[in-house]
């Protein structure tokens, strides 16, 4: 891993994100709890800046980008009951600074999904990769009411979701 101090000497300017080297998954589970849902976002951009000691970045997911491997489930998650997209199609992630936490960083965001935004304060790995990229990886267990994703269904799907990211940004 490398540290956010390196990262903040070492690796100033703008950087993008490389789709087809990055990752957003999640994972929650549904039947009260015995069978997980497993999802990925196949749609994701963005870009960051490293100046003056400070990070800021932008990375937008496609809502209507969930895969499941079931395409009536990822039909239903598109719809209103869940991410909406129709009107909603975008889940964004604004990143406004980063702290130093342990071998990563304690990245401040504002997350916005279905049109409610929240602040977040992520933990992140980072890595700088052989071929002069970043790695930024991330996890957090969020509960999809506070963004207005309810689709509970009688209790089947629970209100917890674990995401993970694991992006990789490189430099222009």
């Amino acid at each position: 891993m490398t540290t956010l101090q390196t990262v903040l000497t070492a690796n100033t300017g703008h950087w993008t994100l490389a789709p087809d080297r990055s990752t957003v998954r999640f994972r929650t589970r549904t039947m009260w709890g015995l069978v997980p849902v497993n999802g990925t976002f196949t749609e994701v951009s963005g870009s960051g800046a490293v100046a003056d000691n400070s990070v800021t970045g932008r990375v937008v997911i496609s809502a209507a980008s969930v895969r499941t491997g079931i395409g009536k489930r990822d039909e239903h998650l598109r719809s209103a009951d869940f991410f909406d997209t129709a009107t909603h199609p975008e889940i964004t992630a604004e990143v406004s600074g980063a702290q130093p936490s342990g071998d990563g960083a304690l990245l401040d965001l504002t997350l916005t999904v279905r049109g409610t935004s929240r602040p977040l304060r992520l933990p992140v790995g980072i890595e700088v990769l052989g071929d002069g990229g970043l790695r930024v990886s991330g996890r957090a267990t969020l509960d999809r009411r506070d963004f207005g994703v309810s689709g509970n269904m009688v209790g089947m799907v629970g209100s917890s979701t674990d995401v993970a990211a694991d992006l990789v940004f490189t430099r222009g």
